[in-house]
């Protein structure tokens, strides 16, 4: 088993799990053998259900309809939105025609209908079938190391899953993930979630692809390192925990954001669904919570990516003090 010092939050949960259940009994009733599964085995299937449901809820107007009355209405109460959705009467018929002339300086309409290489990106992962490969090839192949983060290896502590990272060949690509993380920061605290852009909070997210439709997406995961506090947080996360001072509170609820991009459709070259921007709220008595968040890391709200898709690639925002923030942008 990996050294637990060394992983992100959710993987040192999942080693803690393992090996200091006795701390973690106020929220679990796992056994050592049934904390191997990744998921409490009585919402597995629920959880892929639930998954489905939402990617289905913030899709085209027919698969939204398709979804079940009830569990639409449960998911809504849910979703904390950072961009209006629906979009606007007035801008959706702008917003999902072929050619749309959008006015680029609005943060709305730069989720609502990105730039034209960040849809090119969706309609190759839509064309792809869904497959990481036709991502990972529009990724420059310069290997850049990753460089000390606030602090970083001082701590001994390594934030990214690779020692190096990637951008994508196209800037304006770099650019566009730069401002998804920016602008969860500025927006977030409308829905009640406050976060810094650094290695404690908010610096990566989880790109993935989809089931069925192919469509492109990240889950970016805030409040990453909280300070362990024994009362509070009395958990120990190891090297990249050192040095934090964020406060484990009710925030931890929304730690989990995503994003959508617009939708092509696969038989015309018509889009038929907006790009979104949403902080899921992962309160216990929500279905979130009760579908998409494993027992054994209920405690911090950890939602996983591949329950909404492939994996493709880790996205990285990282503090390293450029002002040129697409120099802060590591793919791993």
């Amino acid at each position: 088993m990996a050294n637990p010092t060394a992983l992100p939050l959710r993987l040192a949960f999942t080693a803690f799990a393992l090996s200091s259940l006795t701390i973690y009994s106020s929220s679990s009733s796992l056994s050592p053998s049934s904390s191997l599964t990744r998921r409490r085995s009585i919402s597995s299937s629920s959880a892929s259900s639930t998954a489905v449901d939402l990617l289905s809820l913030l899709g085209s107007k027919e698969s939204a309809a398709a979804v079940n009355a009830r569990d639409a209405n449960r998911l809504r109460s849910c979703l904390r939105f950072l961009v209006p959705f629906p979009a606007p009467s007035r801008r959706r018929r702008d917003i999902l025609a072929t050619d749309p002339t959008v006015d680029g300086g609005e943060a709305d309409d730069l989720v609502w209908r990105p730039p034209s290489p960040v849809l090119e990106l969706a309609r190759i992962a839509v064309d792809s079938g869904g497959d990481p490969a036709s991502i990972h090839r529009t990724l420059d192949v310069t290997v850049i190391p990753v460089p000390d983060v606030e602090g970083s290896k001082e701590c001994k502590c390594e934030l990214t899953r690779t020692p190096y990272g990637r951008r994508f060949v196209n800037k304006e690509l770099n650019s566009y993930m730069a401002f998804l993380f920016e602008m969860i920061a500025e927006r977030g605290p409308s829905v009640g979630l406050n976060v810094s852009l650094d290695r404690f909070d908010l610096f990566h997210g989880h790109i993935f692809l989809a089931p069925n439709t192919g469509r492109l997406g990240i889950l970016f995961h805030a409040k990453e390192y909280p300070a362990y506090e024994k009362k509070v947080f009395p958990f120990n996360m190891g090297y990249c925990q050192t040095g934090s001072n964020l406060t484990y509170d009710d925030s931890m609820n929304l730690r989990n954001i995503l994003w959508l991009a617009p939708l092509p459709s696969n038989v015309t070259k018509d889009w038929v669904a907006p790009g979104v921007l949403v902080v899921l709220d992962a309160r216990p008595d929500g279905i979130i919570y009760k579908d998409l968040v494993p027992e054994y890391v209920d405690y911090v709200r950890t939602i996983y990516e591949d329950d909404f898709g492939e994996h493709v690639a880790d996205v990285n925002y990282l503090n390293v003090g450029d002002d040129d923030p697409t120099n802060e942008i590591f793919i791993c």
